[in-house]
């Protein structure tokens, strides 16, 4: 089946206004900038983000919270973004804070179906406040739910007409158990090849999950923090 569209705004048709996104990466690695940049450009609100981190005040999901289309942010790391800071401090933006292992595998086990998680992270903290804790073996651990996203959007490296994706190096960190997790996933690849093209050993993510893939264009690929002499 094609699952090609014509690019990043024939790709998010469907997202509205208060729905839920997963939108994959690691730090400034991996990130859809064609699809948030679409996103933008469409004046979307009231979305909740789950996501590693929130960009940067010019990049990524930062240009998505400065236009304020953002009510809710479930991260993990997101001490890059000032706009953030600002937001959070004056009570504009609702904020969900996670143990990085723990955003990860509510990630993954939407993928797989699961209701819910036990992770011992978080015992015995804030985070733990309100939630159900269980006894295995003597040690208390944590239930976590799995997340419900609407849709998830990830970035590949390359990516076949079937949905087939392969990443590259940290861009690996969320966008593939993203890939499993939402009711419609969103791919934009790099490089956008036929059927057979992939080495069927190195695909990440099974085409079984993509509902729409695009190649993108002109990708920045920002370097989040450099180190000079």
């Amino acid at each position: 089946m094609n699952k090609v569209v014509s690019g990043a705004e024939a790709a998010i048709a469907g997202i509205v206004d208060g729905m839920t996104l997963m939108l994959g990466g690691f730090g400034l690695c991996g990130l859809p900038e064609k699809c948030i940049e679409a996103l933008v450009k469409s004046g979307i609100k009231d979305l909740t983000c789950i996501s590693n981190n929130a960009g940067v005040d010019d990049f990524g999901i930062g240009l998505m919270l400065k236009q304020h289309q953002v009510r809710k942010m479930i991260a993990s790391y997101v001490g890059e973004n000032a706009e953030f800071e600002r937001q959070l401090l004056s009570g504009e933006l609702e904020v969900e804070l996670i143990p990085q292992g723990t955003l990860a595998t509510r990630c993954m086990a939407a993928g797989y179906g699961m209701p819910a998680i036990f992770t011992p992270a978080g015992i015995g903290t804030e985070i733990a406040i309100g939630k159900e804790i269980r006894n295995f073996n003597g040690k208390d651990y944590l239930m976590e739910m799995a997340f419900d996203a609407d849709y998830a959007i990830v970035k590949a490296w390359k990516g076949d007409t079937t949905g087939n994706l392969i990443y590259k190096s940290t861009a690996r960190n969320f966008n593939p158990v993203m890939a499993m997790a939402g009711k419609i996933t969103i791919a934009e690849v790099e490089h956008l090849v036929e059927p057979g093209e992939l080495d069927p050993d190195h695909i990440h993510t099974p085409g079984i999950y993509v509902h729409r893939i695009f190649q993108g264009e002109n990708y920045e690929k920002r370097i989040e923090k450099r180190t000079v002499r």
